[in-house]
């Protein structure tokens, strides 16, 4: 039997101009960034820092406003996550580094890689078109778009219904009650963060197009859950399609978090496709 040994882990707090920025550092190897989603922090990637600290340095950080980074006055704005983002990769001197962003934590990613593309090695977008807006990426002109986001609405007022997080879902809660639990909890370590007005300033800053990243050369995949009640998973592959380096992958039986609910699928993607970008 082969002993086990813990990858090497250090945690840090970056001082940014609203506070700190928490981060975790785990493993060794080619630098890898997790960005959380909404209803998450850095805790929400331990099936993803647990498979890939072996090989890569993996980073996990709460971005500025949810604890345990500091909070933001009045709440943060998007807008600034790129550049929290960008201090955090040079103060750990990262030359080129690998990115993942759940949700919106693609706001994050899909950003810095635009502004930094000689240095990403890779983009992986999970559930998410990140500053993209999102019914303009459909090709059908936003009736496709339309007709999910009405069948997506009564789901979700379902759910809500019966206490069900809606970046899970109806069925991954029925299928692992323990792990929708624990999301739940890591979604209120939040506090008093105003959660609606934060989802108001990322439909604000969701405005690029397609057609802005003709020359976007950064290879990238699209990840989504066919079950997904708050991203449209056919999105995915629209954009895909219209990226230079792009390509997609849908988890049939996930919700909004694949990376939560099938992280072994998750993982064997976003591993596959790591090891074709180096």
């Amino acid at each position: 039997m082969t002993s086990y040994s813990a990858p090497p882990r250090t945690i840090g707090r970056l001082q940014r101009p609203f506070g700190d920025l928490h981060y975790e550092v785990s493993g060794s190897g080619p630098a890898l960034l997790f960005a959380h989603g909404l209803g998450g922090n850095h805790l929400s990637w331990w099936q993803q820092v647990a498979h890939f600290a072996p090989h890569y340095t993996c980073v996990a950080f709460a971005h500025r406003g949810f604890a345990p980074s500091a909070a933001v006055a009045g709440g943060p704005d998007p807008a600034d996550y790129a550049g929290d983002l960008a201090a955090l990769i040079d103060h750990l001197k990262f030359s080129d580094v690998r990115l993942v962003g759940q949700s919106m934590g693609g706001w994050t990613m899909l950003e810095y890689a635009i502004a930094q593309p000689a240095r990403v090695k890779a983009l992986v977008l999970s559930s998410t078109s990140g500053t993209l807006d999102r019914r303009g990426c459909d090709p059908s002109g936003g009736e496709q778009y339309d007709a999910w986001l009405k069948d997506a609405e009564a789901k979700l007022k379902g759910g809500g219904a019966r206490g069900i997080h809606p970046a899970m879902g109806v069925r991954a809660a029925e299928r692992s009650p323990a792990l929708h639990l624990l999301y739940r909890s890591i979604d209120e370590m939040a506090g008093p963060l105003d959660k609606e007005k934060l989802r108001a300033g990322l439909r604000r800053t969701a405005t690029r197009s397609t057609a802005e990243l003709k020359a976007f050369n950064v290879p990238t995949l699209l990840i989504a859950g066919g079950q997904d009640v708050v991203f449209p998973p056919f999105l995915a592959s629209a954009i895909a399609a219209t990226l230079p380096c792009g390509e997609a992958a849908l988890i049939a039986n996930a919700g909004h978090s694949p990376y939560f609910e099938e992280a072994a699928t998750f993982n064997k993607l976003v591993e596959t496709f790591l090891a074709r970008q180096r």
